[in-house]
């Protein structure tokens, strides 16, 4: 029996690699060719889309110059496509137990892509200890495939939704659930009466290719509605967002490669770019206000020379804007610096301490020094720097992170202390540096000057986006000074990304069921920060795909992955099989959510 919760994977096999199906599998078969032009589909049903998957190598004919549209597959052609067109997968699973099907010997042509597949969870055998190899695949089963990886299961009654079919009741119980959602999916095909699944009925190669046709976004019109059960889905958004940064990354540092960049995350349905543009103690655009500061208007580091005599931002937006982009400029850095950026090293008295006066705070293996957010000259700086974004850029946003706040530990310098004196009738802060007073009056002081920023930028340019991607809240504002649960409360932030950047699936859960973030939903919108890897911290695309689900099956605003280099470049798994995924995830294109119709706080 068909496994159906652990097929998802085949999903993203189906239109990541070569499906050959009869005809890809050369211990068994002869081999195949991709053509345009087939010689017995003329007039079929199917025939563009047929035509079009063939042109994209995604389906071959055979020698003889035909596709044999009617021909049906196999459990075991299925089994040797799984280990053909996704290894990665296969490769990386650690067989869990001896495969040993009772009518699958050793010698069968197909036994190795068979227990492969299965080790890799793709198949299951059945109760009797049979895989039945020869059997041909269902229609079931392979709408179920597709199903499970797209769309998951039904969000509306599927007794309901399976009401479509006059032979609803002909389909198994534990596909209930993967045929009610790929039906509201609308990537059921079912010629010639739409009303008819015959969903035991084996899958022919035309089948098969009129439903991954209806998958993929860019071939869905070839196959005409009248064959596609369902009513139309109905307009959603959704944030489907990215961090580009200049750190373990060079994708901002050249016009091709910046472009390239954009050209692809809009091919897989992106919809937003929140685009670093202040780190390192630098900016990444041509900025006065950063020449009058330290003398330099750019980063001017050699790993970063391509951003010279170039407006990376400028660049940026016109071809986001070109390709339906969303860009909400980033400013990663907040109130952080490099302990040895010409900032620190030419306004020393900008930083703050600690008790002990030390200044250095140390981010992994990163000396940093903190910009004193109680500061005048410091806050001017800071809004300037934004308010030079919202004068000089066709920008639709402003986002600010979990830097735009101060570690707990600091705020003992010589301004902060005596303004603390003289609020507090003489008294010095307390020495625990994580006094619930004194963690209070010092983020109630960050809140003033968020206050002081959103109204400012509002007053420039009222559609600017005011975004916020923090922590979760109990380490926001008792570790970072970030009160960002007041900020949403007082209409500070138009738009939370919260980073879960967890690996376990319920520590995942837990952050987001939190009380304030549930809150937050109710007045915002609100996605959540999911990290797909870091230079020597490798996340499998396994749980990303599980994450962004969790996420979407909770009813979040979106997602944004953290960050762009790690979707597929510094990974362990390779870069097209990646892609293929991401595509899968973000299927159909979808606008954003459109702030202007939030609920009023």
């Amino acid at each position: 029996m068909l496994k159906v919760r652990r097929w998802r994977f085949l999903w993203m096999c189906l239109i990541a690699g070569l499906l050959t199906l009869s005809g890809v599998f050369p211990s068994r078969l002869e081999p195949a060719f991709a053509q345009s032009r087939f010689n017995d589909i003329q007039n079929h049903w199917a025939q563009a889309c047929i035509e079009s998957l063939s042109q994209k190598r995604i389906l071959n004919g055979y020698p003889d110059g035909s596709f044999r549209p009617n021909a049906p597959v196999t459990r075991a052609e299925y089994a040797s496509l799984m280990v053909t067109t996704f290894p990665g997968i296969v490769n990386a699973t650690i067989p869990s137990r001896s495969l040993q099907f009772t009518d699958v010997p050793s010698n069968f042509w197909a036994a190795s892509a068979i227990g492969q597949a299965t080790n890799a969870n793709f198949f299951s055998g059945y109760p009797d200890g049979t895989f039945r190899p020869n059997q041909n695949i269902p229609r079931v089963q392979a709408i179920a495939v597709l199903a499970s990886g797209a769309v998951g299961s039904s969000t509306a009654p599927v007794d309901q939704t399976l009401a479509v079919f006059n032979d609803a009741q002909a389909i198994p119980d534990y596909a209930k659930k993967a045929i009610a959602g790929a039906t509201e999916k609308r990537i059921v095909v079912n010629y010639p009466n739409v009303k008819q699944l015959n969903p035991n009925q084996a899958a022919s190669r035309g089948e098969v290719a009129a439903l991954i046709c209806r998958t993929l976004p860019d071939t869905a019109s070839l196959i005409p509605d009248q064959y596609v059960p369902g009513k139309p889905a109905v307009a959603r958004s959704e944030i489907r967002a990215v961090w580009l940064t200049n750190i373990d990354s060079d994708a901002m540092f050249s016009r091709d490669r910046l472009n390239a960049a954009v050209q692809d995350l809009a091919q897989l349905n992106f919809n937003t770019i929140y685009p670093a543009v202040w780190n390192w103690g630098y900016t990444l655009y041509p900025s006065q206000v950063a020449r009058q500061a330290i003398g330099l208007a750019f980063d001017p580091r050699p790993e970063a020379i391509g951003l010279k005599d170039r407006d990376m931002l400028k660049e940026l937006i016109e071809q986001g804007h070109k390709r339906g982009l969303t860009i909400i400029p980033w400013f990663e850095f907040g109130f952080m610096a490099p302990a040895d950026s010409e900032l620190a090293k030419l306004h020393p008295d900008w930083l703050t301490q600690r008790q002990d006066g030390t200044q250095v705070w140390q981010e992994g293996k990163y000396p940093r020094v903190w910009l004193n957010p109680f500061k005048p000259e410091v806050q001017k700086f800071i809004a300037d720097l934004i308010l030079e974004l919202v004068d000089n850029y066709d920008l639709d946003g402003i986002q600010f992170d979990d830097h735009f706040g101060l570690p707990n530990d600091f705020g003992y310098d010589d301004f902060t202390v005596a303004l603390y004196k003289q609020e507090n009738q003489g008294k010095l802060p307390p020495i625990d540096p994580k006094n619930p007073d004194w963690i209070r009056w010092r983020a109630n002081k960050i809140t003033a000057f968020t206050t002081q920023v959103f109204h400012a930028i509002k007053a420039k340019k009222q559609d600017v986006l005011v975004s916020l991607s923090p922590n979760n809240y109990d380490f926001s504002y008792n570790h970072s000074l970030q009160d960002w649960r007041t900020w949403e409360q007082q209409g500070l932030i138009e738009e939370l990304v919260l980073q879960v950047y967890r690996d376990s699936r319920q520590g995942f859960i837990d952050e987001l069921n939190q009380p304030e973030v549930k809150e937050a939903r109710s007045h915002i919108p609100t996605g959540v920060g999911v990290l797909t890897g870091l230079k020597d911290r490798p996340v499998g695309i396994q749980q990303i795909r599980d994450q962004v689900q969790l996420v979407r099956d909770q009813g979040f605003a979106g997602v944004s992955f953290f960050f762009y280099e790690t979707m597929w470049n510094l990974s362990n798994e390779s870069v097209s099989d990646r892609k293929a995924i991401f595509n899968t995830l973000f299927s159909p294109a979808l606008p954003r959510p459109n702030i202007a119709k939030k609920a009023a706080i």
